[in-house]
């Protein structure tokens, strides 16, 4: 049998080192008729509080390390335990059948998790092993079974693993942690987003790793081949060690090329653009040459809180990734809350098919006192820089007019403007020929307006009829 196992290359790089087989718990659920159904449910709530406060600490971890489209993937698995449509019927089953936490959990999340896998999305599939994750977790918890921690791992080794989970792959001590191969997994999988953050070379999808790879084995992982070589012979790792080599010399090649411009060979100019999350996130774009905040994602603003941020808040987020880029674009996208993604503050309805319904620019159009904020803080940071603003999940002509018509509005309300040194005194003398009523006036008669263009030509008659211009 060959010791080559071939896989899916989730995360360059090349790792060379022993094995080191990260088991799930032994979870066996037995079911138990319980007397006491309201101390079952304590229990339950006490098992679910334990699971919530270590998620929480992961979850910092990550967004401080990884940034925080990261620990997204985390945050969704605390919502999971916020979820009542997979805990009602775990809490209905204990008072009307009388079956222990355990069961009544694995029985609600094993229906989720079948429905789910059974879905043609992969998004949708990844969502089915957020639940089981945490799922275990809290199971873990209700029968008092140790749940492995891959951050006390203190020597140099690579994981084998049917499977990581976001957690699991989050506690991974880099300096320990070369590389990992797993059963099952893809390039889109959590667990393989995550790699590529902490640049941990992995092999996913090999189907046999945990079947073929003994505890203690040299074993190495090409990430970059999709191969997975077990117990090699000293040829093959000097073969590898070479090519390791050559890899690592090419990322220093790369790094030279971070502050030179993306020009193809006939001169044509190509711009890159990362996408963040959080202001902290502008570091790395800046690190690795990005010439743009080809998205800027402000949800997280909202996230991980019990209210809405305030406009202040905002600005400061805001004006702080303006000013960092030092003038080059930002392309920031309003509030994009609603299927995956909630805010427990904000009862949004239940819907079908949350992904397509009453989301992003149509929750922003239905809630516009919070659309509103969003945008005045986005328009008080402009002057910083270079702020382009994206809606999401546009589907007709009509809410991109709507979205586009909000900041003319508040425009109107503004006492203050901020603008270049030689604006000042045309933009003066316009005020001061300018009486309330008069402006008054052509505030209400701008509002009757419905197309840019009407008022334009509003404008130029107006301003022109009264010597404004």
């Amino acid at each position: 049998m060959s010791n080559n196992l071939k896989g899916i290359g989730a995360s360059a790089g090349i790792a060379i080192a022993k094995a080191y087989r990260l088991e799930e718990p032994d979870l066996q659920i037995v079911k138990k008729s319980i007397g006491d159904k309201d101390a079952e449910k304590r229990r339950l709530e006490q098992a679910i509080s334990r699971s919530k406060v270590e998620l929480e600490k992961i979850t910092e971890y990550v967004n401080r390390e990884l940034g925080a489209d990261k620990a997204e993937i985390l945050a969704a698995q605390i919502l999971v335990l916020n979820d009542p449509e997979l805990l009602n019927p775990v809490y209905k089953n204990i008072s009307t059948e009388g079956v222990n936490a355990e069961f009544a959990l694995k029985g609600s999340a094993d229906r989720f998790v079948s429905m789910l896998e059974s879905m043609e999305s992969e998004y949708m599939r990844e969502r089915a092993k957020d639940i089981s994750d945490v799922t275990k977790r809290v199971i873990a918890h209700l029968l008092g079974v140790q749940i492995p921690d891959p951050s006390l791992i203190s020597e140099e080794v690579v994981i084998i693993a049917k499977d990581l989970t976001p957690s699991d792959t989050a506690q991974l001590n880099r300096r320990y942690v070369k590389g990992f191969t797993t059963d099952i997994g893809g390039r889109t999988s959590h667990s393989a987003i995550m790699a590529r953050s902490m640049e941990i070379p992995s092999v996913v999808g090999t189907k046999q790793a945990t079947a073929r790879i003994e505890n203690g084995v040299v074993v190495i992982v090409d990430g970059l081949e999709g191969d997975v070589i077990i117990d090699p012979s000293s040829e093959i790792i000097a073969q590898y060690e070479a090519k390791k080599a050559k890899y690592e010399t090419q990322k220093a090649q790369w790094a030279k090329l971070v502050h030179e411009p993306t020009v193809t060979k006939d001169g044509v100019h190509v711009e890159l653009a990362a996408n963040i999350g959080t202001p902290a996130d502008v570091k790395s774009v800046l690190e690795n040459g990005g010439e743009a905040v080809g998205l800027y994602r402000t949800e997280f603003l909202y996230m991980g809180r019990d209210r809405l941020p305030t406009e202040e808040e905002q600005f400061a987020s805001y004006k702080t990734v303006l000013e960092k880029m030092q003038g080059k674009p930002v392309v920031v996208r309003t509030l994009d809350i609603g299927g995956d993604k909630e805010l427990p503050y904000l009862k949004l309805p239940k819907e079908m098919n949350p992904f397509l319904g009453f989301r992003a620019i149509r929750l922003c159009l239905e809630e516009q006192a919070i659309f509103r904020t969003q945008l005045r803080a986005l328009l008080r940071a402009s002057v910083y820089g270079n702020l382009k603003i994206m809606f999401p999940m546009i589907a007709t002509v009509s809410e991109f007019r709507e979205a586009k018509a909000i900041p003319i509005l508040l425009s109107l309300g503004l006492d203050e403007f901020s603008m270049s040194a030689t604006s000042i005194l045309p933009v003066r003398t316009q005020i001061r020929e300018l009486a309330g009523e008069q402006a008054k006036s052509m505030k209400e008669a701008v509002l009757s307006l419905k197309t840019s263009e009407e008022v334009v030509e509003f404008i130029k008659k107006t301003f022109y009829t009264h010597n404004f211009l």
